[in-house]
């Protein structure tokens, strides 16, 4: 017979550590080759000292002279506040009372929901990896009754639950809301809910998490302003390299940036990543010139193109004529723990919702995305894209 009990142990003991690995190594092949690590997580904090510089002890002389005067590391400190990630399921009274007697009924209910989790949870911290942590997902165009016109549709979803936003606040009288339809040609969304307040150049987000995404590349790219606690006026090397207006893509131009990044930063890339139109134009270029195009087999089955060597892949989260070239050693996901269930007092994971004929669950994990070495990495931009 079919029992909250059972549902529970199912999710403890069957369900979690499949959904921890395809979190940690199947959401995309980048997050697959960061490290992720618990050391230098104090509290609710990542507090990591990174060197800079050299050595200031070296030095030349006479056979009789003096010693070079000692001149120890230089240190900062990085200062990261973990980012909490949630992922929800619901099952409702009704659905586990008429499954309470076919136990096939109920895994296949079970299993509908973890799969549909699972999903969201991969497209969403995959989305967060590429982001600046502010979670913005577009801006607002135009609005016609229910039809919003943005910007991109990129990083939005049908099902996906979001808020508009002016300014800091969040507009109430249209938020929260859930997608129902995107026209990805318009470039426009339906949501399920009537939306008042709306305006161009509001933007949206994800429900609840403008400002509370995990510090994604475009945060180590961002101009001006703090990095991990500390001033990128101050700390050059807090400032990653950056070059626009590429036009055609061709191996010169990407050796040129490799070599900028290990002559100046002392950076092995071994990971490039791009977007689609991108990697095609890539593509065209070698067929054009009669070279090979040779296949890489990465960890997670991920397969790419090869770049003397090194990795070449797309993402649909990067932005349009954008590369990144990434040193992806330089990279740690810092967590407070792994993916696991949010328990009560009691030690239950189930939870019926206040006054609702609904039982809940909640996935968390306490983490957030670190560089060592901001310097080390490159973004191109202003490349042009393939058809």
């Amino acid at each position: 017979m079919i029992t909250l009990a059972n549902a529970e142990n199912a999710l403890k003991t069957l369900y979690l550590d499949v959904m921890k690995e395809q979190l940690n190594t199947n959401i995309n092949p980048l997050l697959a080759k960061i490290r992720q690590s618990s050391e230098d997580v104090w509290g609710k904090e990542v507090k990591k000292v990174a060197p800079f510089g050299l050595n200031g002890g070296v030095g030349a002389g006479t056979e009789t002279g003096e010693l070079p005067i000692s001149g120890g590391n230089k240190y900062a400190q990085f200062t990261l506040t973990l980012k909490n990630l949630y992922g929800t399921i619901e099952i409702s009274d009704k659905a586990i009372r008429a499954s309470k007697t076919n136990a096939g009924a109920f895994v296949n209910l079970l299993n509908a929901e973890m799969e549909g989790l699972l999903r969201a949870s991969k497209y969403n911290f995959g989305r967060m990896l590429y982001g600046d942590g502010t979670g913005v997902l577009a801006t607002v165009e135009s609005v016609n009754g229910q039809e919003i016109k943005l910007n991109s549709v990129k990083k939005v979803m049908e099902g996906m639950t979001i808020d508009f936003l002016q300014g800091m606040s969040v507009i109430s009288g249209a938020s929260p809301n859930r997608i129902k339809i995107v026209d990805r040609a318009a470039k426009t969304i339906v949501c399920e809910d009537y939306i008042s307040g709306v305006a161009a150049d509001n933007f949206i987000t994800v429900q609840g998490s403008f400002g509370n995404e995990i510090s994604g590349l475009e945060s180590i790219f961002t101009a001006g302003g703090y990095l991990y606690g500390l001033p990128k006026s101050q700390y050059k090397w807090l400032n990653a390299y950056t070059k626009d207006q590429i036009g055609e893509l061709d191996d010169i131009k990407l050796q040129s940036v490799i070599d900028i990044l290990e002559e100046e930063a002392g950076s092995n890339v071994d990971y490039i990543v791009c977007s689609s139109g991108v990697k095609r134009a890539y593509q065209s270029y070698l067929n054009t010139f009669k070279k090979n195009i040779d296949v890489l087999n990465l960890e997670g089955g991920y397969k790419a193109i090869s770049y003397n060597g090194i990795p070449l892949l797309s993402d649909k989260f990067v932005e349009e004529g954008t590369m990144y070239l990434l040193s992806s050693k330089d990279f740690t996901l810092y967590q407070l723990c792994d993916w696991s269930w949010l328990e009560g007092d009691d030690g239950k994971i189930i939870k019926q919702v206040p006054n609702r004929p609904l039982y809940k669950a909640t996935l968390v994990k306490y983490a957030d995305l670190l560089c060592d070495r901001p310097y080390g990495q490159a973004k191109l931009t202003g490349i042009t894209e393939a058809a």
